[in-house]
């Protein structure tokens, strides 16, 4: 598809400096920029790269005053970053829908289907499970017994959806996700010996979801554990039984959470976090990558780094003196020779 950077602008609302009839057909990073591709720059320390891609066109701010001249047509918006999203949605919904059943499909008679939904090779939906109208189970998905899964949900090569569990409208699940998975649940009995405590509860996924590719999500011990509508988690994340992530919330890969943690709405997590067991985390909290949670936040939009995780100020001043612990390891040497040299006198 082809299109001129004028009728980019009219999508987004945009304002086109250079030439308007400037011919678009494919998008590209402003680094790897050629001629037909739209880029973008919102990152400034990507500016320098603007005097010098091959893209056709840039997406900048409305306010953005270049520091030299620029071949590329520039189209101004808002939010370059937010703009390229919203066209590659465009893109996205242009693209022919998948419809039918494949053959090799096994679909259990008590399962319900509803209108207009692709089921691709090898997969298997099991009894009474209900799959909404308008989703997309792509091939060698398992879904179990009893699963629900909303209207307009996409389901990725190789996911497992396991018994009970409950999945809203409009979530996007990626390959080799696993949801309601056994928790991590066992009782010693002896000092060598472990008890598995049956996991008897589900999985609850409210709408607008997305669970990236091989993220696990343990179904709780009794009751539910709950992803509230608009979570969006990375690829390699596990989530532990009876957790509770609320509304908003962002997290990235690689992180893991203990079982029976609330986590607030509108938090964000950096990659590699770990939190323990029965915690609570505040809304509105943000955890740098790699950081240590041990105990619960209860501050609101707490801001936390290091391991155990604390105040991000506190943990970059740490750092400093900890760049500085050879030099002042040097200094106490030296003061204790010194010392010792004093003494023999």
């Amino acid at each position: 598809m082809e299109f001129t950077a004028a009728m980019i602008a009219g999508l987004l609302n945009g304002t086109v400096e250079g030439n308007p009839e400037t011919k678009l057909n494919t998008v590209a990073r402003i680094e790897e920029g050629h001629p037909g591709a739209l880029s973008f720059l919102s990152n400034p320390k990507y500016e320098p790269y603007l005097y010098t891609t091959g893209a056709s066109a840039v997406l900048v701010k409305k306010d953005f005053a270049p520091a030299k001249e620029v071949s590329a047509t520039l189209i101004r918006v808002d939010d370059p970053y937010q703009a390229l999203a919203k066209l590659l949605a465009f893109y996205e919904q242009a693209r022919p829908a998948k419809k039918g059943i494949h053959p090799s499909a096994v679909i259990d008679e008590r399962a319900k289907i509803g209108e207009g939904v692709f089921i691709g090779a090898c997969t298997v939906i099991s009894e009474n499970a209900v799959i909404g109208d308008g989703c997309a189970i792509h091939p060698q998905v398992f879904i179990g017994e009893n699963v629900q899964i909303g209207r307009n949900c996409t389901i990725h090569p190789g996911v497992k959806v396991y018994r009970d569990c409950i999945i809203g409208n409009d979530c996007i699940m990626h390959a080799g996700a696993v949801i309601g998975a056994d928790g991590f649940g066992f009782a010693p009995v002896s000092d060598a010996n472990f008890m598995k405590i049956p996991q008897i509860g589900n999985v609850i996924i409210e709408d607008n979801v997305e669970i990236g590719s091989n993220t696990c999500i343990d179904r709780a011990t009794m009751g539910s554990t709950v992803i509230r509508r608009g979570v969006k988690l990375d690829n390699l994340i596990q989530v532990g039984h009876n957790v509770e992530i609320g509304e908003n919330t962002v997290i990235a890969a690689q992180s893991g959470l203990a079982g029976s943690t609330r986590v607030g709405k509108n938090c964000m997590f950096g990659g590699q976090v770990g939190l323990a067991g029965h915690l609570s985390i505040a809304d509105g909290c943000k955890i740098g990558a790699q950081s240590g949670i041990m105990s619960t936040i209860s501050e609101e939009n707490s801001i936390l780094l290091g391991y155990p995780a604390t105040d991000s100020k506190q943990f970059l001043k740490s750092v400093v003196y900890i760049r500085k612990l050879p030099e002042l390891s040097s200094r106490v040497d030296a003061l204790a020779k010194t010392v010792d040299s004093l003494k023999n006198r």
